[in-house]
């Protein structure tokens, strides 16, 4: 039966996530409204409180974060942005927009030549901050990304206390996200409607 019962779970899974992305390819003016999101983001007391805060960099059609990162590099924070290597995320310490590059998929990620300088990586508990891509969400802080687990397995890692602030179009707001018990819950999700509070991890 719990076999079943997963393989539904999985197959519902896929199908928000085909709609998702449908919804978020059709989203109109995807410059305009990420900036007003990642403005909201920086408005965020969370944001103000944190040293060190982590930026995805955008890829495909999600909420547009690289027009927005010059202004992170510039608010005092230190500005971690992920890569990923081997199906794990590792974490970069940007400072400067020159030490990015387009990598094999046409994704904006640290040059090669600098990740392994000691300075420049980071640990997942040094983040007083984290901001998360995704696919899909829900109004409980419930979310869904493209089913490889990277963020799974680095937000489990993240100190207790570190608030998760998802990013998201407001088409990517669905009635309920399937949860499993591993999956981990946003404190926030930011659209360009409103400020949704999730359940987080507590």
């Amino acid at each position: 039966m719990a076999d079943t019962n997963l393989s539904d779970l999985q197959a519902l899974k896929k199908q928000i996530r085909e709609q998702a992305h449908e919804n978020r390819k059709n989203q109109e003016d995807k410059d305009g409204i990420s900036r007003k999101i990642v403005a909201t983001f920086m408005d965020l007391p969370e944001y103000a409180a944190a040293k060190t805060v982590m930026f995805y960099v955008d890829v495909r059609t999600e909420v547009r974060t690289r027009h927005d990162l010059q202004n992170a590099l510039d608010s005092g924070k230190r500005i971690v942005v992920p890569y990923c290597v081997d199906g794990e995320l590792e974490l970069f310490l940007l400072e400067s927009m020159d030490e990015l590059e387009v990598g094999m998929y046409k994704i904006l990620e640290p040059k090669a030549e600098l990740r392994d300088v000691p300075e420049k990586k980071i640990d997942v508990a040094d983040l007083d901050l984290i901001m998360v891509p995704g696919v899909a969400f829900d109004a409980r802080g419930g979310r869904t990304g493209h089913g490889f687990g990277y963020y799974d397995k680095l937000l489990e890692n993240a100190k207790p206390e570190t608030p998760l602030v998802a990013l998201a179009f407001e088409c990517q707001m669905f009635p309920e996200i399937p949860m499993q018990d591993h999956d981990i819950f946003m404190d926030k999700i930011i659209t360009e409607a409103k400020v949704y509070p999730g359940r987080g991890r507590g």
